[in-house]
């Protein structure tokens, strides 16, 4: 009995007398600071502020050295008193350039993205789609005149669309199930660039917080809670280019604070086609902030483009003269989406180290696509051209408790636990044969569709010396419903499944400067509804089993270098082609790759970084020589140079690289890689900035996205299979003035 009470007391030691250090951290303007880090030198434990800026360290004593370090802000040391210890206390961190030695090497398990946030704030992106391209090793290509969701490339991956990689904004899912055109179509258009604060991702299935689609990784943008000012800016530039963004501050005290913003952006593109491409973005952002309490973000915006699309083009079209590169065999395709979404972030304090943080969105979604891949190879009369379409509600809830005061017996750990649920409701899903976007020549695919999915997570992370052990699990509860419409009959069809997901995470930091990971998880991507009672039930989330091992050093304050071993395992899955209709069966795939990468800041004004990935990708149920992935790229690297201000100029120089890749299982048909270069330079005069951005700074022939299709021309008795291609784009100038007020 006495030992049974002994093991009891271990578990419900009262966290009010262990050594905590607490405290806030602040700006100069008395706001506080999310996700600030706090490190103590003496003992390596360390923190990180929440979204009021609180923070809780643990194993503190007095004469104890802490560092307090933000981006942007220049790192405070800090020799703890008595006084310290007994009572909460405010830090104020001042605002300084962006530097790597602001980064300090905390045992995170996406400790990663804390150095890519370097490359966001020492270059900021010009487009949502460039924000991704911040991710290293993540590639993307667009292929539908610039309103379509661009198709991304991930350890191995042709992702399509997002199928493979989990996307979100301020916690609020982008990636769609069951989708009228691809499974996780993920459109980040209705981000506007000037309103990203920062990026955080993580590659492989190892985050219990990530759920659907985290297989080849994740991706979680972060917007401004606050404008520092105001801003107007116009863009002007080739092939009819125009873009007018404003961000103005509507409220701005002590504890509220809230801001408009809104782009609008115009453009023919490159083709002898106009694209006619128009978009509007609206956003608008209101915090409400008890430093240390508890923080209130509400979020609403709405987001709608419309384009024609020279689409993809065969290469025997260009190589025969019947086109050009930049022309089209149908040039009445093109779409129109749209999106509106209000999101609620909220954070709350619950009690020494503890808190709530609880999200809560709706979203209303709009996509009709008008394609044609095949010219006249089904239709010789008519032509191949199809809808896509679908009218969606989208809404879910999740909160999360996070503790980071927990002893058992001589150990401390942190943990958190969460549950949320995402519902889609779909209606008029629909795949149609078309004829000039007009008439509907036969519909293929038409119904309804209702989607759940509820979850759980709970994860711990415990430090032992130098060691830091992540063991985590998540439960995953999905309800398919399809509704029939094409059916003369009521069909309508409903499947369950669930999935569990556990995760082991471990961390070695021998050194404040250097970390050693091993990340070992199984995650799943769902597939659409459709397949899923098509094959009643059966193998429809398919798993995903994953390992990394790898190491971050920081050899010097402004030398950071990282490099990673890893593979991957996919179950048996089948994917629904929303281009056909069809189910088409998939078999086992392993990959395996390693990647490395450099960041260096010798001087304050010069920031160099590239990113190197290798991946070796095949299934592993097909005969040698014809077990290729389809478009699954093995080499691409990235990186560039960034020149901060000085003389009141700045630029950056960039580049991205992506190797020959297989178009088909047995390698016959190959998909040509690219080197392009991007280039901006910038001169600021008081409150404006007078800049010049460069796409394709060397005017680089190159094949943006390229796939292996059959297709038959008008004049063709046969079809032919080869690459069919949109062209990237040339030498590309654009004009911008920036006014800050």
């Amino acid at each position: 009995m006495k030992y049974i009470i002994a093991v009891i007391s271990m578990f419900i030691v009262d966290t009010a007398t262990a050594q905590h250090l607490k405290g806030i951290l602040i700006n100069e303007s008395g706001l506080p600071l999310e996700d600030a880090g706090v490190f103590n030198k003496t003992s390596g434990q360390h923190s990180h502020t929440d979204a009021t800026g609180h923070f809780v360290l643990e194993r503190t004593s007095v004469q104890d050295t802490i560092y307090f370090s933000s981006l942007g802000y220049a790192t405070q040391n800090r020799i703890i008193s008595q006084t310290d210890m007994n009572k909460s206390f405010t830090v104020v961190l001042k605002e300084s350039s962006i530097s790597l030695d602001q980064v300090v090497l905390t045992s995170q398990v996406d400790a990663l993205s804390k150095l890519v946030d370097v490359d966001v704030k020492a270059n900021p992106v010009k487009s949502s789609q460039e924000i991704l391209r911040k991710v290293p090793g993540l590639i993307l290509g667009q292929h539908a005149g610039g309103g379509k969701a661009e198709q991304i490339f991930l350890r191995g991956f042709d992702v399509d669309h997002g199928t493979d990689v989990a996307i979100n904004v301020e916690g609020m899912p982008v990636n769609m199930v069951s989708h009228a055109h691809g499974q996780g179509y993920a459109d980040l258009h209705f981000v506007i660039p000037e309103t990203i604060e920062n990026i955080r991702f993580g590659k492989g299935p190892y985050y219990a917080e990530q759920g659907n689609f985290n297989t080849a990784g994740y991706v979680d943008l972060r917007l401004r809670k606050r404008l520092d000012k105001s801003m107007l800016s116009a863009e002007v530039g080739q092939f009819g280019t125009r873009r007018f963004m404003g961000m103005l501050n509507i409220l701005e005290n002590q504890n509220n604070n809230a801001y408009l913003a809104s782009e609008l952006y115009l453009t023919d593109g490159p083709f002898d086609s106009p694209q006619d491409f128009n978009r509007i973005n609206i956003l608008g952002r209101y915090n409400h902030t008890l430093p240390g309490e508890q923080e209130l973000v509400v979020t609403a915006s709405h987001f709608s483009s419309k384009w024609d699309a020279s689409g993809q083009v065969p290469q025997r079209a260009v190589d025969l003269g019947i086109i050009g590169r930049f022309g089209a065999i149908d040039d009445t395709e093109g779409g129109q989406t749209s999106r509106t979404n209000v999101v609620l972030n909220h954070t709350k304090n619950v009690g020494s180290g503890k808190s709530l943080e609880t999200i809560v969105f709706v979203s209303r979604y709009n996509f009709n696509l008008f394609s044609n891949f095949t010219f006249f190879l089904e239709d010789p009369v008519n032509g191949d051209q199809i809808e896509q379409y679908e009218d969606r509600l989208m809404t879910g809830a999740k909160t999360v408790f996070n503790n980071s005061s927990t002893k058992l017996g001589s150990l401390t750990f942190d943990y958190n636990a969460g549950i949320g649920f995402r519902y889609d409701n779909i209606d008029d899903n629909q795949l149609s044969r078309t004829l000039n976007r007009q008439n509907i020549l036969e519909r293929l695919a038409f119904g309804n569709v209702d989607e759940v999915n509820g979850y759980a997570f709970a994860g711990a992370s415990v430090k032992s010396g130098k060691f830091i052990f992540e063991p985590a699990l998540r439960l995953d509860y999905f309800k398919f419903d399809y509704y029939n419409r094409l059916s003369e009959l009521y069909d309508n069809r409903s499947e369950e499944k669930m999935a569990i997901s556990p995760k082991f995470n471990t961390i070695y930091s021998p050194t404040q400067n250097t970390q050693f990971f091993l990340k070992t998880g199984i995650g799943f991507h769902s597939n659409d509804t459709r397949v899923v009672v098509a094959n009643r039930g059966r193998e429809i989330l398919p798993a995903a089993y994953g390992v990394d091992l790898g190491s971050i050093f920081k050899p010097l304050d402004k030398l950071v270098l990282n490099a990673t071993l890893w593979s991957l395992f996919l179950d048996q899955e089948f994917v629904y082609v929303g281009d056909a209709a069809i189910v088409e069966p998939s078999g086992k795939t392993r990959r395996m790759g390693v990647e490395v990468g450099a960041r260096y800041q010798p001087f304050d004004w010069l920031y160099l970084y590239s990113d190197a990935n290798y991946t070796h990708a095949r299934s592993t149920e097909e005969p040698h020589g014809a077990d290729y992935i389809p478009l699954a790229p093995d080499f691409t690297m990235a990186g560039g140079i960034t020149l901060g201000k000085t003389d009141g100029f700045s630029g950056s120089l960039n580049y991205r690289y992506i190797d020959d890749r297989p178009a088909n299982e047995d390698n016959s048909i190959v998909a040509e890689g690219y080197f392009v270069t991007d280039a901006n330079l910038n001169y600021g005069l008081r409150n404006w900035t007078f800049g010049l951005i460069v796409e394709n700074l060397f005017d680089t022939e190159w094949n943006e996205t390229q796939f292996a299709t059959e297709s038959r021309l008008r004049n063709e008795t046969i079809p032919v299979e080869e690459i069919h291609f949109t062209p990237g784009t040339p030498f590309y100038l654009r004009g911008k003035v920036t006014v800050t007020f």
